[in-house]
């Protein structure tokens, strides 16, 4: 099989995937592999269909109590490889859950794992605003949100941290890609603010819902 399509992504997340803020959350860790990709030279397409990909399975799968290769996202996997899907984009969606054991041997696997709780962390900080805006999120109020313990308490912070020394790109620096790219994709991932008004969305970089 060729390299699988967005367009052939997104068709699973819809079939398997019915919480829009789920899907949202696809959506932005697509924008922010979407980035990283042309950050460090590799293929756009192919990181960004790995970002929109990863969580598909896991309204029906959510439970890690479960064994390791009978729950997300290993039944999501098994899924795309029956369907022929490359090996660095299973390997990538298996790396970025712990209780798999798959090491994150490769860039694909380390980016997808470093975005995948930050961007959790810019969607909340942004949905507190006044604004709801994420526009009105910076690093600063990013970096003082994951201080508060008892803010988003569902993101690992501890991922968000050994995601970026994975990477090794200071802390600041990467939550600052990740959060230009979900900026410049907010109407896309509903994060334009509460002022943001009907048909006036674009959307960069070919990203849509």
């Amino acid at each position: 099989m060729a390299n699988p399509t967005r367009h052939e992504a997104l068709a699973l997340v819809h079939e398997w995937t019915q919480s829009e803020s789920l899907r949202k959350h696809m959506l932005s860790v697509e924008t922010a592999m979407r980035a990283y990709a042309q950050r460090f030279g590799e293929d756009v397409e192919l990181w960004g269909v790995a970002g929109l990909i990863h969580d598909f399975d896991y309204e029906r799968y959510p439970n890690a109590d479960l064994a390791a290769d009978a729950e997300h996202p290993a039944e999501g996997v098994r899924h795309l490889r029956a369907l022929g899907w490359p090996e660095s984009v299973c390997d990538a969606v298996l790396g970025h859950a712990h209780y798999t054991g798959v090491p994150r041997l490769s860039l694909m696997s380390r980016t997808l794992f470093a975005c995948d709780e930050l961007t959790g962390l810019i969607t909340a900080s942004a949905l507190v605003k006044p604004s709801k805006s994420v526009s009105d999120v910076d690093v600063a109020g990013v970096r003082k949100k994951m201080k508060d313990k008892g803010f988003a308490r569902g993101v690992n912070r501890d991922d968000v941290i050994q995601g970026a020394e994975a990477l090794e790109i200071p802390l600041d620096e990467h939550i600052g890609v990740v959060l230009r790219a979900m900026q410049d994709a907010a109407e896309t991932l509903g994060l334009a603010g509460i002022r943001a008004t009907e048909g006036s969305a674009s959307t960069p970089s070919g990203v849509d819902a």
